[in-house]
């Protein structure tokens, strides 16, 4: 089944985090309310700053890792501005 996101957000300090998700509304909400991973809690609040999906799990995981790995998207993403 083709229902995976990979996500990554963006707090005010521009520190990025990357992961899968379902539903990636409710996943950045559960990051802003310290629920999501334990590497941003006290560090939010959080936006999404790009995604992509849906995909099957095994690529999402895939893809996941390749992002983490991006140093060019991340210094893109770092030059945004926070909306």
């Amino acid at each position: 089944m083709k229902n995976y996101f990979v996500y990554i957000i963006r707090n005010h300090k521009k520190i990025l985090y990357t992961g899968i998700t379902k539903d990636l509304n409710r996943r950045v909400i559960e990051h802003n309310k310290g629920e999501g991973a334990k590497f941003t809690r006290g560090r939010g609040p959080w936006q999404l700053a790009y995604s992509e999906g849906p995909m099957k799990h095994s690529d999402a995981l895939k893809r996941e890792i390749n992002l983490k790995r991006d140093r060019s998207l991340k210094s893109l993403l770092k030059l945004q501005k926070n909306s």
